[in-house]
């Protein structure tokens, strides 16, 4: 079985930064693709930021220049530094991992949720 933990959420105030990490955990054969996607009250999840096993990052461009998504593979931990916040990045945060439990299996996996407040 295949866990997904992130952690680092809070409030801060608009021009700060927070720190997502997120760990995958168990049964685990291979970790490919890693990210960070998002859900604000009323709207769609959407993605914020994806990075390959080999170290290729994508970034959507609301976010372009503010946040950095990094990762450790021998860790199976995916990092977002997100600087320069603003009220509109309130939104519960969820890592996403594709992930092999095993040789011949392949699947998405979703952390619970982490919750991020921009406010003064």
């Amino acid at each position: 079985q295949v866990q997904i933990v992130e952690s680092g959420g809070g409030l801060m105030q608009p021009g700060g930064s927070l720190r997502l990490s997120c760990a995958a955990s168990g049964r685990i054969f291979s970790v490919y693709a890693m990210g960070w996607y998002r859900q604000a009250p009323g709207k769609q999840r959407e993605l914020v930021a994806t990075i390959s096993r080999g170290g290729i990052t994508n970034y959507a461009d609301f976010v372009k220049g503010r946040f950095t998504i990094s990762r450790d593979n021998a860790k199976n931990t995916v990092v977002l530094q997100m600087n320069s916040l603003k009220p509109e990045d309130t939104a519960v945060y969820y890592c996403n991992a594709e992930i092999s439990p095993t040789r011949w299996e392949k699947g998405d996996y979703w952390g619970q949720g982490t919750q991020v407040t921009v406010s003064s």
